[in-house]
């Protein structure tokens, strides 16, 4: 049975943790494939909020099996707080978390080289989560980082002081010198590792093709945004892994004519958190009013969103090289209200008009070409039938679509797992 994707088009914070919880009912396995941490999918049932990290959306699902693939990697210390909170209420997590050898292992002295790092660029930083992604990720590519696998060996703690001891001499390089305790942090990293261990590892890349010849259906779910891809997006402000549907198959294990639909997830506006170009960014009462009604902060750092009309050149492209087959289109809602939404449907690049993502969108080289279409002032957020949303947000959808050529199938009017209207 082919595995279908659910992935960001744009520069993350789209609102993928809800979209995976609704749909969960519909798949045995929800499968994590990339990033780590630096990820905060928030889900809203029962009147509750819930952000997670690491662990896939499906947690709170009875019936799903939630595993954490290769290519992900993991803070042992920020893992342990997501369990702490689900065994707060009583989501039985062993029963129904896996974990693949092959995920790499964040150190306390990855979280130190991040912040040496960052702090070192001054003015050129790149908007880092500080969350010592990157710095796993290049260990990992330079072949000596530390596996999950790894703690069922006799000599993983000799592994880990060998790679520990190698970081400390590297944090000592940096211009911007940073002030740690690692005696402190080594024995929360510790603690946490014990409690990683209690948890069933498993080769996933072999389970996953068991559950495909069991006729399983499996949901891959990634993190960040296709923007944000190392090979695809506005680098250098960019994470440290493939966001796009590519990302999943290495991060899996999946071959890939083995894949299915691939569930494009957009807000019906457009975010950035941290540095980086970004078209059509609003520095007026439009953009102030969306990160207000929107709540644009970031779930992992809680820093505030940058906000800006729907850029439809970068859509395309994110479309584009995931091969989306459906679209979801988010926070419609927020938009309520605007007597005119405009949408970025050219840029105008160095004198040229172009619809397709150049190398690059600084701001000194692409200006926004804009199409303008009537607002709506209904709320949309108690409504539960396509067939109650008003014309001109139809219009909207319609549009969108045309364009992009792909159906939007959901429309999100708000936050909670019940405020999900199904299309077509």
């Amino acid at each position: 049975m082919a595995v279908d994707l659910l992935l960001g088009l744009q520069w993350g914070d789209e609102g993928k943790g809800k979209i995976v919880d609704v749909l969960t009912k519909n798949y045995n396995i929800i499968a994590r494939f990339q990033g780590g941490p630096n990820a905060g999918h928030t889900l809203v049932f029962n009147g509750k909020k819930h952000v997670l990290h690491t662990i896939p959306s499906g947690i709170f699902h009875d019936d799903a099996i939630n595993l954490v693939g290769n290519g992900v990697v993991i803070d042992p210390v920020i893992f342990k707080k997501e369990l702490d909170k689900l065994a707060e209420q009583d989501i039985d997590y062993k029963k129904s978390l896996l974990i693949s050898r092959k995920a790499h292992i964040i150190l306390p002295t990855h979280r130190l080289l991040d912040a040496a790092s960052e702090a070192s660029k001054g003015k050129a930083k790149i908007g880092s989560t500080l969350k010592g992604i990157g710095p796993t990720y290049m260990d990992k590519t330079g072949r000596n980082g530390i596996r999950v696998g790894d703690l069922e060996l006799a000599d993983w703690k000799e592994r880990y002081e060998a790679l520990t001891s190698k970081h400390v001499s590297m944090i000592d390089y940096y211009d911007a010198k940073i002030e740690y305790d690692l005696e402190e942090l080594e024995t929360e990293f510790c603690e946490a590792i014990e409690v990683l261990k209690s948890l069933t590892f498993i080769d996933s890349e072999e389970y996953v093709y068991q559950a495909q010849k069991e006729s399983k259906s499996i949901l891959a779910e990634g993190a960040q945004g296709s923007l944000l891809d190392i090979d695809f997006g506005t680098y250098p402000f960019v994470t440290s892994s493939n966001t796009t549907a590519a990302g999943a198959c290495t991060g899996l294990g999946v071959a890939p004519n083995q894949i299915g639909d691939v569930f494009g997830i957009f807000k019906a506006y457009t975010t950035r958190v941290g540095s980086g170009p970004f078209p059509t960014e609003l520095f007026d009462e439009d953009g102030a009013t969306m990160a207000k009604v929107g709540h644009e902060f970031g779930a992992t750092t809680g820093r505030p969103r940058r906000c800006g009309w729907l850029d439809l050149v970068a859509l395309k492209y994110a479309c584009q090289v995931n091969g989306v087959t459906q679209l979801m289109m988010m926070k419609g809602d927020v938009l309520s209200g605007f007597k005119t939404l405009k949408v970025c449907t050219a840029y105008n690049y160095k004198g040229e008009t172009i619809k397709h993502l150049p190398y690059n969108i600084e701001e000194e080289n692409v200006s926004p070409i804009y199409t303008e279409f009537n607002g709506w002032s209904e709320d949309l957020t108690k409504m539960s039938d396509a067939s109650e949303l008003p014309a001109a947000l139809n219009e909207y959808i319609s549009f969108l679509e045309k364009e992009l050529e792909i159906p939007i199938t959901i429309v999100s009017v708000g936050p909670d797992r019940e405020q999900t209207i199904f299309k077509n």
